[in-house]
């Protein structure tokens, strides 16, 4: 990715490790850019990483390089102010279709779309200037520390036609009617607000006034909403003050997905490595391992015979339901039992999952890896770790990372972690990375949720809440020992491993009594912390605290929809 052109020298940042402790304003001229050269793609007979997107008349391309508009220096995430773009470097016959704003808590890292017009149409053209402008908001009353005083204008679109981001200037004028384009109704879908980007107060809900980042509303793998990069001006804090603007819409989301050599290439480059906790004894493992190593099969009414599963899972149900008609279950010897369930590092590998999303202008690789266990959750009490019995264990695990690559260029924008009942996107300029532009997963002791940093990682109150430790050990998983099991849009070229459609649990129901575990633990504590514990804890779904066998990966939300 080449630097983008600023008003003065900018230094750049190629590792998380680098970025600011929180409160700490980095210079947002700071630009990130991912630690290794990407390579050039093998090419293929679709349209990835081709730099443009025809979203049917209306051509579309990725500009990450920006010119400075206007700063403020508090506000928004962290209370380190924010920064406004606008996209530099526009190739011939495009146009600009909204502003680019980015917090200060992190380097510049973005991009924003640009619009071409090939519709070759005279009267219903793709895109046509704005009538008029509205000013949303201006920044001259606001006490605030900024560099000049900021107008927020919509554009007034024509009949027919929908604005799909802001214009930002510096002086009371409105900007001139060819600064922008509209596009044309059609190819446009709803939108919606994100996360928070910017407002005068410490927090979304103390600014009259707020920016956050927008993105389509219905996402998926057959969602037609293409992502601007631009933003969303809220005034007040009621939803109905959100200002309208559009996203732009791709019925065709499969013409610029990877092939398969394109899917191995960008795996080569991005595949993460992955760090168990040191003393965490529950490891990943093969699926094959898992049931070549004597896991059984149980059916209902049939539980004194249950039967070996078959490799790859040739024997299992295939499709259906979680009807708790069938379920896994560890070796019935108790030996070969506690063996199991401590996995096998060295038959570990990883199974992915490719995907469009966005409207087809990024491709998704979910990463799935496997633990035959999932050991007992820990509770942080001020400097206190207390073991919670049973709660959180439970037999078969599946967790996953997922990889946000663009279309445009096969650029690694974002990666997101999956937490046990939620997760978190991280855009690339938040990872840690090494050899190359592998990013580094850290897995939970444990309850092995993911996180892109070692730490507590406390899913509660710094003060009391589960704890989810994570820190670098010889224990590694390298992604980059895969398998793909799935890619819908390449069709028959991907067979699905039978393993992959059994759709009942993985582990069998386990019978216990949360309050009873709970009673056990909370004799010792103060009627205060007790409640606060019972609260967090029981927020948790029935799979994450081991009640009941998690499913696999094809049962999940994200597997057809977007990770939140």
């Amino acid at each position: 990715m080449e630097n983008s052109t600023m008003d003065s020298v900018i230094p750049e940042c190629s590792c998380a490790e680098n970025l600011l402790n929180k409160n700490q304003s980095l210079p947002i001229e700071t630009i990130f850019k991912l630690p290794a050269e990407t390579p050039l793609w093998p090419s293929g007979v679709g349209n990835f990483a081709s730099g443009t997107i025809d979203l049917g008349g209306l051509q579309v391309s990725q500009i990450s390089t920006f010119n400075k508009i206007w700063a403020a220096q508090e506000g928004g995430p962290d209370n380190v102010g924010a920064t406004v773009f606008e996209p530099i470097g526009i190739p011939l016959g495009f146009f600009m279709l909204g502003s680019y704003i980015q917090p200060n808590n992190r380097p510049l890292f973005g991009w924003v779309l640009v619009a071409k017009d090939v519709s070759f149409s005279i009267i219903n053209r793709t895109l046509k200037q704005p009538l008029d402008y509205k000013l949303v908001w201006s920044s001259a009353l606001e006490k605030i520390k900024q560099d000049s005083t900021a107008y927020v204008w919509l554009p007034t679109a024509p009949n027919g036609y929908k604005a799909v981001g802001h214009v930002v200037t510096t002086t009371p004028n409105k900007p001139s009617l060819n600064k922008i384009r509209c596009v044309r109704e059609d190819l446009t879908d709803q939108c919606e607000t994100y996360s928070w980007m910017w407002g005068p107060g410490k927090d979304s809900k103390l600014s009259s006034f707020n920016i956050f980042d927008a993105r389509p509303s219905n996402r998926g793998t057959l969602a037609p909403g293409v992502r601007v990069g631009t933003f969303v001006a809220q005034i007040g804090l009621s939803s109905t003050s959100i200002v309208s603007i559009s996203c732009l819409k791709n019925m065709n989301v499969n013409s610029t997905m990877p092939n398969l050599q394109q899917i191995q290439a960008l795996l080569t480059a991005y595949s993460p490595i992955m760090y168990l906790h040191p003393d965490d004894e529950y490891l990943t493992s093969s699926v094959n391992w898992y049931f070549s190593n004597g896991v059984l099969l149980y059916e209902k009414g049939e539980e004194s015979q249950p039967v070996p599963i078959a490799p790859n899972g040739t024997n299992l149900p295939q499709g259906g339901t979680n009807d708790g008609a069938y379920w896994m279950d560890l070796p019935a010897d108790p030996a070969n039992k506690e063996r199991v369930k401590r996995g096998d590092l060295l038959s570990s590998k990883s199974y992915i999952h490719v995907k469009p999303m966005l409207g087809g202008t990024f491709t998704d690789i979910a990463i799935w890896v496997f633990y035959p266990f999932n050991g007992n959750a820990r509770a942080k009490l001020g400097n206190l770790t207390i073991p919670l019995g049973l709660i959180g264990e439970h037999v078969g695990d599946w967790e996953h990372v997922t990889l946000r690559v663009s279309n445009f260029n096969g650029l690694l924008w974002q990666m997101y972690f999956s937490q046990h009942n939620k997760g978190a996107w991280y855009e690339a300029s938040q990872l840690e990375f090494q050899s190359g532009n592998k990013p580094i997963v850290y897995s939970s002791f444990h309850g092995h949720a993911t996180y892109p940093h070692a730490g507590l990682n406390p899913q509660g109150t710094d003060v009391i809440g589960l704890r989810n430790d994570t820190a670098k050990s010889d224990k590694v998983v390298d992604f980059g020992s895969f398998e793909l099991v799935s890619a819908e849009y390449l069709g028959s070229q991907v067979i699905e491993p039978p393993w992959l459609n059994y759709f009942r649990q993985w582990g069998p129901t386990i019978d216990y009594n949360i309050d009873d575990e709970l009673r056990k633990v909370e004799k010792i504590l103060p009627e205060s912390v007790r409640i606060l514990l019972e609260t967090i804890i029981k927020a948790l779904p029935s799979e994450v605290l081991g009640q009941e066998g998690p499913t696999g990966p094809k049962t999940k939300d994200n597997w057809i929809g977007d990770e939140n």
